[in-house]
């Protein structure tokens, strides 16, 4: 496989997600590409089946949502989102942007299910997709009751999910927040020249090769890769601020401006509803208390 044409996916790629996660994302696929044998992390490749049979101890169905009870549907939202299931979520676990969809869309239509709890540990993940299941959710409301839980961390494309659900949940250790979008650009330039390696780029059109981290990057491909960048972080703000009730500008300057945020002061500050575990919300939708 060639990991350097995965690397450059990645790292040019606008990404709604921790840049701690994103670093740790592309070290890995770095590590493929000069030949080292990563072993896979066993409590990461857990399948959702797994997680469907154990939550609170609790036998699944064999519907694709886990069914609590009569009345609530589970569904997990793991790892890092992609658009779909690709070398990302096989090695770091995940959520399918795709798969998500299906799932959410199954728990909408089954008349046995009223409400949902989206069980969010999440540090985000890839753009693609994101809006669009988040208008999803938030078009749910008024339908069934959508409750996000940030169990623990509900990052950057996981908040932009979890802020469209009709209430927002933080476990007390909890985090949320990263509101914001990042990309990357790698300069191997000055490694090939001391490793004695010279790259002619042979392509048509006038933007066709740039961003390839064998060059330096030009500044037009800077101001376009911000541009993209910019306008992604103005859909992030815009769904944020539907979702939560509040003016974009509160958003912006005031929702921890690409920090994480725990749980007590992301509901003194809005950005949540409120603080409890994801078994106490979930007796509390079985109760009707929404």
């Amino acid at each position: 496989m060639h990991y350097e044409n995965i690397v450059r996916a990645i790292l040019t790629t606008p990404w709604a997600i921790r840049k701690q996660k994103l670093d740790e994302i592309a070290a890995f696929i770095h590590a493929k590409a000069r030949g080292v044998d990563l072993p896979p992390c066993e409590a990461q490749a857990k399948t959702r089946i797994d997680y469907f049979a154990t939550v609170n101890g609790i036998v699944a169905a064999a519907a694709p949502e886990t069914r609590v009870g009569k009345g609530v549907a589970v569904l997990p939202i793991f790892g890092t989102i992609t658009p779909r299931a690709n070398i990302v979520t096989k090695m770091s676990g995940g959520t399918s942007a795709e798969q998500f969809t299906k799932e959410f869309r199954a728990a909408m239509a089954d008349p046995e299910i009223g409400a949902l709890a989206l069980d969010v540990d999440s540090p985000g993940g890839n753009v693609f997709g994101v809006p669009e299941v988040g208008q999803e959710i938030f078009a749910a409301r008024g339908v069934k009751k959508v409750t996000a839980i940030a169990n623990a961390e509900a990052a950057s494309a996981a908040y932009w999910w979890a802020s469209q659900a009709e209430e927002l949940v933080v476990t007390p250790s909890g985090e949320v927040g990263s509101i914001g979008v990042i990309a990357m650009h790698e300069d191997w330039s000055k490694f090939l020249d001391n490793e004695g390696i010279k790259v002619s780029l042979i392509s048509a059109g006038k933007f066709k090769g740039e961003g390839w981290p064998e060059f330096p990057l030009g500044e037009d491909a800077k101001v376009y890769m911000q541009e993209r960048v910019d306008d992604y972080y103005d859909q992030f703000v815009k769904a944020v601020a539907r979702g939560r009730g509040v003016a974009q500008k509160e958003v912006r300057d005031g929702f921890g401006e690409g920090r994480m945020v725990g749980a007590e002061q992301a509901v003194k500050m809005g950005m949540a509803d409120a603080v409890g575990t994801l078994g106490q919300t979930i007796n509390r939708l079985l109760a009707g208390k929404g």
